[in-house]
């Protein structure tokens, strides 16, 4: 059997799932009365929201961490572990190391907003503020892993990532064998491509589609493109979805084209559209990330009657300011 490129299998995902019990919360999957009438499915939310880091970035972030103490020895990371973030990574990162007795510093650029900054010092990780975009964050990550021999936990290009992402795709099908179709927000792919690698082994029926802003859009730039290429960063409500996906891309690129079935994008107003639905109704205050999959939903008319679908709720990293303005943009 031909080993995939990529490095995530359901083999990984499954070593993912021992490595981090105990440490990450296994998440509800609720169904929603109010959107199973509204589209005429059977929807049911994924509640990553509810991890204690605040999104679903502390798996892969625990997994790798975890790993690599495994395999090389906790002696291997006595200088710490690094990062650069949109800000969930970076807190995942921070608990993950924190818990495991590891310092960390965290580098972000000017557009992660202040409530994620301060979530990430409260967990007792350094940050650092560095430039207009996570590429130029990743600048000094360089740096620090040159200079004082840091170790680089990458928010999304790494097998032991999106294999700690992946053990989402697992317990939804533990919880629904059924499930039609999951949608999931889009960005480096991590979360996609691990989502999408376990789903397809489990259940090859269960359509994968990503959701990407209609902005800023770096894998879907790449994926028309046919290769990894540069998108400038735009401030935008989903935060969490910005970012390149490296020119260098050794994993989630082609993993995501492999998994996906069908890619949209949605606009500012959708996404505001979105998260406060999911207030109004839900009662869930969630980040612009985390909305996506409604925001798709409604924007393109999805047509998704009479299945089981899985909406990923993948952070909670919003302050009332920002949610303010995405009520303002949606009219409400």
């Amino acid at each position: 059997m031909v080993q995939p490129t990529h490095g995530v299998t359901l083999a990984s995902i499954y070593e993912a799932r021992a490595r981090i019990q105990g440490q990450v919360a296994r998440t509800p999957l609720v169904r929603s009365l109010a959107l199973s009438e509204r589209f005429d499915a059977e929807v049911y939310l994924k509640l990553e929201n509810q991890q204690p880091s605040g999104a679903f970035k502390l798996r892969g972030a625990t997994n790798m961490i975890a790993a690599l103490m495994e395999r090389q020895g906790a002696e291997s990371l006595q200088r710490g572990v690094t990062t650069a973030s949109t800000g969930n990574h970076g807190r995942a990162v921070a608990f993950a190391a924190a818990r495991l007795g590891v310092p960390a510093i965290v580098c972000l650029s000017e557009l992660v907003p202040a409530n994620k900054v301060r979530a990430i010092e409260a967990l007792g990780a350094e940050v650092r503020r560095v430039g207009r975009s996570q590429d130029e964050a990743f600048g000094e990550v360089a740096r620090l892993v040159d200079e004082q021999g840091m170790t680089l936990i990458p928010p999304f290009d790494h097998p032991l990532i999106a294999s700690g992402q992946g053990t989402i795709g697992v317990e939804l099908l533990e919880d629904q064998p059924s499930l039609d179709r999951v949608i999931v927000g889009l960005s480096g792919g991590g979360l996609l491509g691990g989502i999408g690698a376990a789903v397809k082994a489990i259940r090859p029926a269960v359509q994968v589609t990503g959701v990407s802003l209609s902005r800023g859009a770096a894998m879907w730039e790449s994926l028309q493109a046919g290769q990894p290429v540069d998108v400038e960063e735009v401030e935008s409500l989903g935060d969490s979805l910005g970012g390149g996906i490296g020119l260098d891309n050794a994993c989630t690129f082609a993993l995501v084209r492999e998994v996906m079935d069908d890619h949209v994008q949605v606009s500012e107003p959708a996404i505001a559209r979105a998260m406060v639905d999911l207030l109004a109704h839900e009662k869930m205050l969630v980040e612009g990330a985390a909305a996506v999959g409604l925001a798709a939903l409604d924007e393109h008319g999805l047509d998704i009657r009479g299945q089981k679908v899985a909406l990923v709720v993948s952070g909670n990293g919003i302050d009332l300011a920002t949610f303010d303005r995405a009520r303002s943009l949606a009219g409400r």
